[in-house]
């Protein structure tokens, strides 16, 4: 099947990858800013919020590589480009998230059993300027984390980042104000099994599409039975579906007819097949294997 790339989806293409670019250098700034200020103020809320920025940066710069490798062209060695590097990316973002926030559950932790009195002032300016720089970058990200696992991925990051400087913020205020330390471990607690929520959630969705699981909103049985109804088919079988990236879903199968039909006849066939599985189920790319009267297994599912 032709695929048309249009000069509209290299446009979205190049500012998805500028937009992480400016995220990977706010995050720079950022993590570098709440280092210093962690070190002078003795804030361990800082530095443990300069970690999950660190992490930020990490994240986006997989996440800018990952985008940039799946533009490149296949080639006689990798017959599917770097296509599925969007997927590894989401992966690889989706398990740092889970140690971050195991990380930080320890620090709130040990910070709760052990409070400590720190420059709170410096806290409160380098939070703000953590949020606001998180934020933008969270603004800049939002539309493609709708509909691509690997920008979803940093966008997570960046999203739980910020509001980990929420709780750094109010926590600095209170330590300020109040004197209440614990405040701010709890914050940071409840954060991290935030992050560890939403972060198992990527990391099964990016396993599921790494280990080629059909999507979940496909019914195979169902879109079995309509291809049967098909004139002349009589059976489609030895059925795989998976997605070979966020946008790309591929169908292969065997197609057993009713008849021993001419190469012209089955094609037209199977235009009618590419329709209906376009349509109704997204599949952008089928392979489908003619049969007639072949004695092999019939089963829809067939292990190899």
């Amino acid at each position: 099947m032709a695929h048309n790339h249009s000069h509209s989806h290299t446009h979205h293409h190049d500012m998805k990858d500028k937009n992480l670019l400016i995220s990977i250098l706010l995050n720079i700034v950022i993590t570098v800013a709440q280092v210093i200020g962690g070190l002078i103020s003795g804030s361990l809320s800082l530095l443990s919020d300069a970690l999950h920025n660190f992490s930020d940066v990490i994240s986006l710069v997989v996440s800018y590589a990952a985008s940039k490798l799946s533009k490149k062209k296949a080639s006689e060695h990798r017959t599917f480009g770097y296509k599925r590097a969007e997927i590894l990316a989401a992966f690889i973002n989706a398990s740092t998230l889970i140690i971050v926030a195991v990380i930080l559950i320890r620090e709130a932790v040990l910070r709760f059993q052990n409070p400590q009195s720190i420059e709170s002032n410096l806290v409160i300016v380098l939070a703000l300027l953590a949020i606001a720089g998180n934020g933008f970058s969270v603004l800049l990200l939002k539309n493609d984390a709708k509909n691509n696992i690997n920008i979803k991925s940093a966008y997570i990051h960046l999203l739980t980042d910020m509001l980990a400087s929420v709780a750094v913020f109010i926590g600095g205020l209170l330590m300020k104000y109040y004197q209440l330390f614990w405040v701010d471990s709890l914050l940071t607690f409840l954060i991290a099994l935030y992050l560890i929520w939403v972060g198992f959630d990527l990391l099964k969705t990016s396993t599921k599409m790494l280990m080629l699981f059909t999507p979940e909103h496909i019914d195979i049985n169902s879109l079995v039975s309509d291809v049967n109804k098909f004139e002349k088919v009589k059976l489609l079988h030895h059925v795989h579906i998976w997605n070979l990236s966020d946008n790309e879903l591929h169908l292969e199968a065997h197609l057993d007819l009713e008849e021993n039909v001419l190469i012209t006849e089955f094609d037209a066939i199977l235009s009618q097949i590419e329709v209906y599985l376009h349509e109704n189920h997204d599949i952008n790319h089928v392979t489908i294997q003619p049969e007639f009267d072949k004695n092999d297994s019939k089963d829809i599912i067939v292990q190899d």
